[in-house]
């Protein structure tokens, strides 16, 4: 704003500028021209009545033979065309017409330390010479341009400086609340903003305050809901987990738990994913080897081929169980639909990747975004012999990217998938 702002001034000051020089100029030229040309009709009538022809050498109007105006003078042609028409319309007829501009001698002007300039102007009469005069001739005012530079300085003064004043005014807080609404996490027990500034920035502040408190609200009233629902649920899971028991045929009784225990990791998840914008985990320092190690052993304890290439300790700072579980479920799709996992920690200066490779089908490459959303499985791989409902994927990449980094599938070379977890150190 300020810059637009200066911007418009100083146009503004260019405007005037010009229009200031257009009308000095107009004024010299009006200055010098009328001068030359009342002289010039004086000495004509002076000449007529008194029948004695005008001097050479004395008078201001003079009468020469030749041309008086030597080639190497500067000439100023709008003075000769403002000449001729003027004489034009009081009837003189002229020949040619040329002007010159000439530094006076000390003598010939006012203040003989700084002697002015002069313009010499000749008129052509057909027949009877040419008649020589001079008229005044200013240069550019130095002091014009002088005044409207400093007009202009104490313009910036007077009018940008109270609105830069202004302006650091309304985007200080502004600035505050575009900081406030960008690291705006739900839950987090920031304060409100100070409501500062001009009245519209405060109601705009007052507004975003509301809101915050709106949602907040809104996501606490989310939680007691779903806490509801997993509560209401798993209750009769428990339940039915207790009846099977009694079912004497062992086949079918396996088959019932591993369906109440499907449907208990379905709960979890989603209700995992829905309550991951407000996690209760705080993020602590965790050595990621150890971490990705852990969650490792825990399939081989489950006699999957899990492999995991040793690698140095790596402190991170993050949420160690929801990153736990990050790994685990892309572990668990690549024991299952690859028959093993190999995982590796690859440390880099600013970016840290843990990669779980299989050997499975892979999946087609206009499939690996969509993947990602929830509730989507590829029947040709993902089928319901398998278990899952399509979340695991989802839920990992809401974790990583919660915690600033990035899931990203590739297809392996002869065959495999490859799951690559990044994040910043």
């Amino acid at each position: 704003m300020a810059l637009l702002i200066a911007v418009a001034l100083f146009t503004a000051q260019a405007v005037n500028f010009a229009i200031a020089v257009r009308d000095r100029t107009q004024f010299r030229l009006a200055q010098a021209t009328s001068q030359s040309i009342t002289r010039i009709t004086d000495a004509l009538e002076r000449e007529r009545t008194n029948g004695r022809a005008l001097s050479p050498d004395r008078g201001r109007v003079r009468r020469v033979a030749n041309n008086p105006i030597p080639s190497g003078l500067e000439r100023r042609d709008e003075v000769a065309a403002e000449l001729r028409a003027q004489l034009s319309e009081l009837g003189i007829a002229a020949g040619r017409i040329d002007t010159g501009i000439r530094q006076m001698a000390p003598e010939e002007s006012r203040d003989r330390r700084r002697p002015g300039i002069a313009l010499v102007v000749a008129i052509e009469q057909p027949g009877k010479g040419w008649l020589t005069t001079n008229a005044p001739w200013y240069r550019a005012d130095r002091r014009l341009i002088a005044a409207l530079i400093f007009q202009t300085l104490i313009l910036y003064v007077i009018i940008l400086l109270p609105v830069m004043w202004i302006v650091r005014r309304i985007s200080k807080p502004l600035r505050s609340l575009a900081g406030a609404a960008r690291d705006f996490r739900p839950g987090d027990g920031a304060n409100p903003l100070e409501e500062r500034g001009p009245s519209d920035v405060r109601a705009v502040i007052a507004a975003y305050n509301l809101l915050s408190l709106r949602v907040n609200a809104m996501l606490d009233e989310k939680d007691r809901m779903l806490g509801a629902i997993g509560h209401d649920l798993r209750t009769p899971l428990a339940a039915l987990r207790v009846r099977i028991e009694s079912v004497d045929d062992d086949d079918d009784r396996n088959r019932m738990a591993d369906t109440i225990d499907e449907m208990n990791r379905t709960l979890d998840d989603i209700l995992s994913l829905a309550r991951l914008g407000r996690p209760s985990e705080p993020p602590t320092d965790v050595d990621l080897s150890a971490l990705i190690d852990a969650v490792v052993d825990d399939f081989r304890e489950l006699d999957h081929p899990v492999e995991f290439e040793e690698a140095p300790r790596l402190k991170m700072h993050l949420r160690p169980s929801l990153m736990r579980r990050a790994v685990r479920n892309l572990i668990e799709n690549a024991v299952k639909y690859g028959d093993g996992a190999q995982v590796r920690l690859l440390p880099g200066e600013h970016k840290v990747a843990i990669e779980v490779a299989d050997r499975g089908p892979g999946i087609p490459a206009d499939k690996l975004a969509a993947v990602f959303a929830p509730f989507t499985r590829l029947e040709t791989s993902r089928n319901r012999d398998t278990g899952g409902i399509g979340l695991g994927l989802a839920l990992a990449r809401a974790i990583v990217n919660d915690a600033g980094g990035d899931i990203v599938l590739a297809n392996r070379d002869g065959g495999g998938l490859t799951a690559t977890i990044t994040l910043p150190r």
